[in-house]
């Protein structure tokens, strides 16, 4: 009688050993289908409603150089519209990492561009760096540890300084300085 709860025990334990092996089967399964996608959107025809597929879509357009194409797939990553504001549906729907990967390869490409341009180009090439600074604003908004963005972001503002206007304005006079003589002894010079 002793061996019926000793079997008992070890059918239980292979039961949900194979139940594990199953769950793992199946995420196997899920990981290859992904995996699938993501090599047929590198390829150029991604599957629909696999994000992951459109972001390699979108690498391979931008390490074949079309930047319209590449920008394009980026900001449906993101879930901007036209006006560059994030849709609530596309923003809740969207992996967080995901969104966060798209945005900061949106930034490199902006500024890769803007660096292709050169010397000759940098007045056109200003709003492409514009674009790469509010790109890694927006991933640092949601990781600030990310280094990664930082120092890009750093580089971008390297290339386009921002200066406050605010500032400057209340320091100096906006006309030209007044010049008078003063009564005063042993001073000389012009006013403030």
């Amino acid at each position: 009688m002793r061996r019926l709860p000793v079997h008992g025990l070890f059918a239980a334990g292979a039961l949900g050993l194979g139940l594990v092996v199953a769950l793992q089967a199946w995420q196997l399964r899920a990981q290859d289908r992904l995996a699938l996608a993501v090599q047929q959107g590198a390829a150029g025809a991604p599957p629909a409603g696999v994000p992951q597929a459109r972001l390699a879509q979108a690498l391979a357009l931008a390490a074949a150089g079309d930047y319209d194409a590449a920008a394009t797939a980026y900001k449906e990553l993101t879930g901007a519209t036209g006006a560059g504001e994030a849709t609530p549906q596309a923003s809740a729907a969207m992996d967080v990492a995901l969104r966060q990967t798209a945005l900061y390869d949106l930034g490199n490409l902006n500024l890769r561009t803007a660096l292709k341009a050169g010397d000759q180009e940098a007045i056109r090439s200003l709003p492409l760096i514009e674009l790469a600074k509010h790109s890694y604003r927006e991933v640092l908004f949601a990781d600030p540890q990310d280094w990664d963005a930082r120092y890009n972001l750093e580089r971008a503002l390297w290339l386009a300084p921002e200066f406050d206007e605010g500032e400057d304005a209340v320091d100096r006079p906006s006309g030209p300085r007044e010049r008078a003589a003063t009564t005063m002894q042993g001073s000389q010079g012009d006013l403030p």
